[in-house]
């Protein structure tokens, strides 16, 4: 199985670095380890961030989506050869880095067999865009903000409710579809980055429906028994897509030999390889994840009956 690859952008001084440090800090139990990139001699994001990651690795003087972007590569697969196994990889890009040049290398398929890019998380501030609405405007920001499949508001304690709220409209706007997070002090949970909090690999059937651990998002569980429809689920899911956060399962196919792994964060879906069977598991188990009220079960499920065979 691949290690999932979690890749945090943002503009100068949104909070990546706090909202770093919360995830490798949080008691969730995963072996994290983080890359750093500081665009300036001396890298003061790694010294902020040293100690809470099972390593650290430090880039400086360059940004990774241009000059440093084998160095990156090279960091990766020292990584991934390390003698303690790794659950996750979190790479933070300087604030000047465009995150686009960094998710096709990591899109690659040599790359992604062994580090695959899980979500990209653009990290906002909303104080700042409160304060300098024209910001919303700038071209590298507005690139930041189309990378990310999760977009997460930060510093919202400073912000009026009234003002974010016009933030938010205007990211619903520029980002129509896209998650909004809002944190406080770099809180963004875990269980909405990695894929790896759903649980997917059950030893029997999982309950039709049960909210999600994370405040303000619930999931809805489907199985079957048997191989479903490629076609009949890729038409659902398009129909389920804009309402999701994100999406996992793994899935046997009509016709096809093995089951996949399908995961979907944001509006980029992926098929990989799955992990070995587990005895007497069903065919296919999914997880979809949403905002509190933006699901509804019964529709769900009934769209997802209509894949069976």
């Amino acid at each position: 199985m691949a290690v999932p690859v979690l890749l945090v952008t943002g503009f100068l001084g949104a909070g990546k670095t706090t909202v770093i440090n919360h995830l490798l800090t949080a008691p969730h139990g995963k072996r994290l380890a983080a890359v750093v990139n500081d665009f300036g001699a001396i890298n003061i994001d790694a010294e902020l961030l040293a100690g809470s990651a099972e390593g650290m690795v430090a880039l400086q003087n360059g940004c990774i989506c241009c000059t440093l972007q084998g160095d990156l590569l090279r960091t990766l697969s020292l990584l991934l050869r390390r003698d303690a196994a790794l659950d996750g990889i979190v790479i933070e890009t300087s604030g000047i880095s465009d995150p686009a040049e960094i998710v096709r290398s990591l899109l690659d398929p040599v790359v992604w067999r062994e580090a695959a890019l899980d979500t990209v998380l653009c990290v906002a501030d909303a104080q700042a865009l409160t304060e300098r609405p024209q910001t919303l405007e700038d071209t590298l920001l507005l690139s930041q903000l189309r990378a990310g499949d999760v977009i997460a508001l930060n510093k919202t304690d400073a912000v009026p409710a009234e003002q974010l709220a016009g933030i938010r409209d205007r990211l619903a706007a520029l980002l129509p579809g896209r998650t909004v997070l809002e944190a406080q002090w770099g809180g963004v949970p875990a269980s909405l980055l990695f894929s790896e909090d759903l649980n997917v690999f059950p030893d029997r059937a999982m309950p039709t429906a049960s909210r999600f651990a994370t405040p303000g998002f619930e999931s809805v569980s489907w199985t079957a028994d048997r191989p479903i429809s490629l076609p009949q689920f890729q038409f659902t899911i398009s129909r389920l897509g804009p309402f999701l956060v994100r999406a996992k399962g793994i899935i046997h196919f009509e016709g096809q030999e093995r089951p996949v792994l399908f995961q979907m964060v944001g509006q980029r879906a992926t098929f990989g390889a799955a992990p070995s069977p587990l005895f007497d598991a069903p065919a296919v188990r999914l997880v979809l994840i949403a905002e509190i009220g933006r699901l509804q079960p019964e529709l769900v499920h009934a769209l997802l009956d209509e894949c069976r065979i």
